[in-house]
């Protein structure tokens, strides 16, 4: 996995551009590195097999990146978008400075994280198969992570602007149904002879074959304000990139919703995460949050119970459902006592022991008796 962090000044909740220095203080290479802006940060996890080591991978990763924040005087934090706004640094390359100078306000505004997971498959055709079969299905993950609603000191009115700031790419959203290895590679040489598309790593995709590793890359989600989120997420990614392969050994064919019709669902994703109507993965037809989203959990029902994994995924889905996204909690906190307070909020999930500053969120995160209640209750290329 890998997930993007903002680097914020804790005084004012406001980006600042240090990565250059975070990477040097923290010296791990192999765990963080650039993005697009100096003011994020990128975490990567190692390969893991179950969802607990890779919740811890996902713990350490965040604590890494904020040790070595706050030993500069900023803080790491799972913010999918700054919701209060600032200029701006590049990160070092030429080929950042190429993209900054080709896509103008674009890049110049372009300050988002998400979420990438990478899932092993066993060779090229193989993954192509299984993006023809996952991407009716990616607009659910953008519900499920939603958290970003705030977008240059204002409420967007949606649960993922992000997706919204980040579909401005020309090559980002959902792609056709490619059938062969050889169709996606001749979609990725025509999108690259354009121009407009400097390389394969601007292969903005909603899901791709990863240049770098043997796996499968979706790319649709927020980073989540908490790891369990995130972890969430990844079992879901798991197991969709799983039963797609399935499907494609035993020859059954992809649901194949145009492009069109995708980018609706995704819109609708974005504006209304899990509090209203989501598109049905199968109709094509608007249908309340919680009913898309059990079709989801039926459609991986096998992987996840072969796993041992099905009653985590309920569960995790069933909080999310309860306690909200990160969007939910992001606009608790500012209508309680403002913006800036988003940084704090964001900060106390990375904090040793993952207590919140939001107690409806701490409560399902922690349970009760952290909390002394009686109530019951995770760009570059």
């Amino acid at each position: 996995m890998e997930e993007e962090l903002l680097l914020l000044d804790p005084l004012t909740g406001r980006p600042t551009a240090l990565a250059d220095q975070v990477l040097k203080t923290a010296g791990r290479p192999d765990t963080l590195d650039y993005e697009f802006k100096l003011d994020q940060i990128e975490v990567q996890t190692r390969p893991c097999g179950d969802h607990d080591g890779l919740l811890r991978e996902i713990i350490a990763g965040r604590r890494l990146a904020d040790s070595a924040a706050r030993a500069l005087g900023a803080r790491a934090v799972p913010l999918a978008t700054s919701p209060l706004g600032s200029p701006s640094m590049l990160a070092p390359g030429l080929r950042f400075a190429r993209i900054s100078d080709e896509y103008g306000i674009t890049a110049e505004e372009q300050l988002t994280c998400a979420l990438h997971v990478h899932v092993h498959v066993n060779c090229p055709e193989e993954g192509v198969a299984v993006l023809d079969r996952i991407r009716d299905w990616l607009p659910l993950l953008i519900a499920l992570s939603a958290n970003s609603p705030f977008w240059h000191g204002r409420d967007t009115g949606y649960a993922s602007f992000r997706t919204q700031a980040w579909n401005r790419w020309p090559t980002a959203g959902p792609r056709e149904l490619y059938g062969t290895l050889g169709a996606y590679r001749a979609a990725i040489s025509a999108m690259t002879g354009t121009g407009v598309a400097f390389d394969e790593g601007m292969a903005y995709f909603d899901a791709r074959l990863s240049a770098k590793h043997p796996t499968v890359e979706i790319r649709v989600a927020d980073v989540p304000l908490v790891p369990e989120d995130s972890a969430l997420i990844a079992v879901v990614a798991r197991a969709l990139v799983e039963t797609a392969a399935r499907e494609a050994a035993h020859g059954a064919a992809p649901l194949a919703q145009s492009v069109s019709s995708l980018r609706l669902a995704a819109w609708r994703a974005s504006r209304s995460g899990l509090a209203g109507d989501l598109i049905h993965p199968m109709t094509g037809v608007p249908v309340p949050a919680a009913e898309a989203i059990d079709a989801l959990l039926c459609h991986l029902a096998p992987v996840l119970r072969e796993g041992n994994e099905l009653a985590l995924a309920e569960a995790g889905i069933a909080a999310l459902f309860d306690r909200g996204t990160g969007e939910r909690a992001q606009r608790r906190a500012a209508a309680r006592t403002g913006l800036r307070s988003i940084a704090d909020l964001a900060a106390s999930t990375v904090d040793e022991g993952g207590e919140v500053d939001d107690p409806d969120l701490a409560r399902e995160r922690l349970g009760d008796d952290h909390l002394g209640t009686g109530a019951s209750s995770s760009l570059g290329g």
